[in-house]
């Protein structure tokens, strides 16, 4: 193991997670900052709620992408020889944890960002493309019969250990990959507790992907 290359890639996976792409758009293009505004989350939801659909999937994408080229710094390393092959999967969740708490506490907005959502799920993209696809579907098809983000993604991130577990064609060797995942889920909990408390308490924020709040 190079020592050295394994140290840089961890502090590039948490930078480029500490990227604030919701503050910065909101800022320097619509002269908003989300975080003041709303649910006065950095993530993606709020910015489709405070700026819109163009700036909140344009945020979107930005975050899923920063975990996914995070997660995808485990795999450089592989390729330059920098750690063996059998370890690969242990360096790609590292450096995908590192990019969520950069996400979470960005270094570049004093540390006050998204609840990782976004940055998660480029990171399982990168992991595991099959099963991604199938929990996003699970979080499309909560939002659109209820309308809550929030629900959508705690129940779509513990759909994806279940996935891995059940599905006989994506059961893994390895359990590293289940059991990380399912911590994954558990911090999606911890991020959104407050939500859960907006829901039970049935005054949670509803986003509605195809029709306006009153029509």
């Amino acid at each position: 193991m190079d020592t050295l290359a394994v140290v840089i890639a961890c502090i590039l996976a948490y930078l480029l997670g500490s990227i604030p792409t919701a503050v910065w758009v909101g800022t320097k293009i619509y002269g908003k900052d989300v975080r003041n505004f709303g649910s006065g989350n950095a993530g993606a939801t709020n910015t489709f709620r405070v700026l819109g659909k163009k700036a909140g999937i344009f945020v979107l994408f930005c975050d899923v992408l920063k975990g996914f080229l995070a997660t995808h710094l485990g795999t450089l390393l592989l390729e330059r020889d920098n750690i063996v092959k059998d370890d690969l999967i242990y360096y790609q969740m590292a450096c995908g944890i590192l990019a969520i708490i950069g996400h979470i506490y960005p270094i570049f907005a004093n540390f006050k960002g998204g609840k990782g959502v976004a940055a998660i799920l480029g990171m399982v993209i990168a992991l595991h493309p099959q099963v991604s696809l199938l929990s996003i579907l699970v979080f499309l098809l909560i939002l659109i019969a209820t309308h809550y983000v929030s629900l959508g993604s705690i129940i779509a991130g513990f759909s994806f250990p279940i996935f891995l577990m059940t599905v006989p064609v994506f059961r893994q060797n390895n359990p590293a990959l289940v059991i990380f995942s399912t911590i994954l889920a558990l911090v999606l909990v911890y991020t959104h507790r407050q939500n859960i408390k907006r829901l039970l308490a049935g005054n949670e924020n509803k986003i509605y992907l195809f029709r306006r709040r009153n029509a």
